[in-house]
């Protein structure tokens, strides 16, 4: 069970900075989790040329972030990489000194034709060379899945290049996720090997304008669902009784399966109202989890 984050934004002062971390720690420590995720963020205007709906701005380094203002969080924390905007000598560097309670996930570029100092491919034979033991997960994107019907291809090959653990992008299209889960877990099974454990990431839907984002994005939201979403008097709470009944019904199938998975809790929102709804939901996961 874990919860995600995106550092707070490079604009802020530094008294800011630690208010928010103190709060976001206080906030954390009432949940029943077993990890923090800290989002590494780019801008992506060369996958998705449409205006964005809400405008990209700087986050600190989620490494840093880490490091200098988390210190009160005692449990396992995993750090986004995108790694194409690091150097590899960078990228080397924070690989040798990273620390056990230390988790990563390396992002590739958005698109094909963005500039990288350092390829996906790089990144993962450098944790090869310098630090095999750090537990190394990848993206798991549905959509890419349904689109081109390989998506457990490329999980194949990541879990071959070190991959420990998957962690998705916002599910709210739950047969394009069985149908990814299904395929992965039996090629798993054909290539007798043991499959790894997928997180489902679930992010609350707040407004028409988050459901603007989610489709900039790349979320797959079902026509039906958008439009109960659009029409809502209270789409909080609409996409909370959505996520719970995804959550649940991916339980029982990987359960059925014997596929190993989790679940992640997506806040990036700066409104207070969806920030405390994801913390309830988060909660309520959790409970669903350990039942």
């Amino acid at each position: 069970m874990l919860f995600s984050i995106t550092p707070p934004k490079r604009a802020n002062s530094p008294e800011r900075v630690k208010e928010i971390a103190e709060i976001t720690v206080g906030r954390l420590a009432d949940l029943d989790l077993d990890g923090l995720i800290l989002y590494d963020i780019e801008d992506e205007s060369d996958r998705n040329s449409d205006k964005r709906p809400f405008p990209y701005l700087p986050t600190l380094d989620p490494a840093s972030f880490h490091t200098d203002h988390l210190g009160d969080w005692d449990k396992p924390t995993i750090i986004y990489r995108c790694v194409g905007k690091y150097a590899e000598n960078d990228l080397r560097t924070w690989l040798a000194g990273s620390s056990p309670d230390i988790l990563t996930v390396f992002v590739g570029s958005s698109s094909g034709t963005k500039p990288v100092q350092t390829s996906l491919r790089r990144a993962q034979q450098l944790h090869h060379e310098v630090s095999p033991a750090l537990p190394l997960g990848a993206v798991v994107i549905g959509e890419r899945h349904a689109r081109h019907g390989d998506e457990h291809l490329r999980m194949l090959t990541k879990q071959e290049r070190g991959c420990t653990f998957f962690i998705s992008q916002v599910i709210y299209d739950l047969n394009e996720t069985k149908n990814l889960v299904s395929d992965y877990f039996y090629a798993c099974k054909d290539a007798d090997i043991t499959p790894r454990p997928l997180i489902f990431t679930l992010s609350l839907c707040g407004s028409p304008k988050t459901l603007e984002f989610l489709d900039w994005l790349g979320v797959e939201v079902p026509p039906w669902l958008a439009t109960e979403l659009r029409e809502s008097d209270d789409p909080l709470e609409t996409s909370r009784r959505e996520c719970l009944a995804i959550a649940r019904d991916l339980k029982s199938y990987c359960e059925r399966l014997g596929m190993p998975y989790g679940f992640n809790v997506e806040s990036v929102s700066i409104r207070k109202a969806e920030i405390e709804a994801s913390t309830e939901l988060a909660r309520e996961i959790a409970a669903l989890l350990r039942a």
